[in-house]
């Protein structure tokens, strides 16, 4: 049974600290750009688009598309890296287990 008790307080142990890796996640900023840094996105590594910066000579009325495509990409960009960064920062506490310890709910 002692094997048990330590077992679930390393547990919570483990939830406790991917609840605060969680929380730091939003404080995590990333950037990414497109179109040679025409449009820059800065997001934080829980998923949120904190600004979005475009270069004034990036805007031609005539290809508004193009511009529309560059938000796309660096936002697309931006949010690909908070994940990866969260995956990463997730996996040091985890010890690449794949969730905690492996078992489902962890």
């Amino acid at each position: 049974m002692a094997s048990i008790g330590k077992l679930m307080k390393q547990a919570a142990k483990m939830q406790r600290q991917m609840q605060e890796a969680q929380a730091q996640m939003a404080d995590q900023i990333v950037e990414a750009s497109s179109g040679g840094g025409a449009v820059k996105v800065t997001a934080s590594c829980d998923g949120a688009v904190k600004s979005i910066k475009i270069d004034p000579e990036a805007v031609d009325t005539e290809d508004i598309s193009m511009l529309e495509d560059m938000v796309l990409g660096a936002v697309n960009q931006a949010l690909d890296k908070g994940r990866e960064t969260q995956a990463a920062e997730m996996g040091k506490l985890t010890g690449g287990m794949g969730g905690g310890m492996g078992l489902p709910g962890l």
